[in-house]
């Protein structure tokens, strides 16, 4: 079955950065378009970005844009999201997912791991 393992979160600064990783198993990862999504307290699920099959297409929340840089390397299986100058509002459990569609965007995912806490605090 899909199994997405998140890790990397922790305790940062205002301005400070965090590397996120997500290692995926269960299903053909270089065959799907891959998400980060957050959820902050109180809050719903809100997509962070996301990541074509090939690794050579991203897209971004307009507020994490310039900040955040997804990456895939489909030998390992793992999708990564390099966040820098991060902001209070950035705090969030962070979770990886997979479209739901095979081989295309579809703007829908499932799968999300059990996440990984960030928090931004001074």
């Amino acid at each position: 079955q899909v199994q997405l393992v998140e890790s990397g979160g922790g305790l940062v600064q205002p301005g400070g950065s965090l590397r996120l990783s997500c290692a995926a198993s269960g299903f053909t990862f270089s065959n799907y378009w891959m998400y980060w999504v957050r959820q902050a307290p109180g809050k719903g699920l809100e997509w962070v970005s996301y990541i074509n099959t090939r690794g050579d297409s991203t897209v971004y929340q307009r507020s994490m844009k310039g900040r955040f840089i997804i990456s895939r390397d489909n030998v390992k299986n793992t999708v990564t999201l390099q966040m820098n100058s991060l902001e209070s509002e950035d705090t969030a459990v962070y979770y990886c997912a997979k479209d739901r569609q095979r081989a295309r965007y579809s703007g829908t995912y499932e799968g999300l791991g059990q996440g990984t806490q960030v928090t931004v605090s001074s």
